[in-house]
């Protein structure tokens, strides 16, 4: 017998205006077995934030290895 599954997250490539999401929204309503669709948090500065610490933790990290490896 397969595990059953209650629910499933949908993450956004990136941040979409409040009113341009309703059409996905509405899209994810009709598929079959979709009871409830809910939109998240607004997006705020502490967002932001952890999306430039993560890109310069992943820039630092990429410049290490050129700089450990050269051709």
């Amino acid at each position: 017998m397969t595990d059953r599954i209650q629910n499933l997250n949908v993450i956004l490539d990136r941040d979409i205006r409040e009113d341009d999401v309703q059409c996905i929204v509405e899209a994810i309503s009709m598929i079959k077995y979709v009871t409830v669709v809910e939109l998240g948090k607004p997006v705020d500065m502490t967002d932001h934030l952890a999306r430039s610490r993560a890109v310069c933790d992943l820039g630092s990290k990429i410049i290490n290895v050129i700089h450990e490896h050269p051709k």
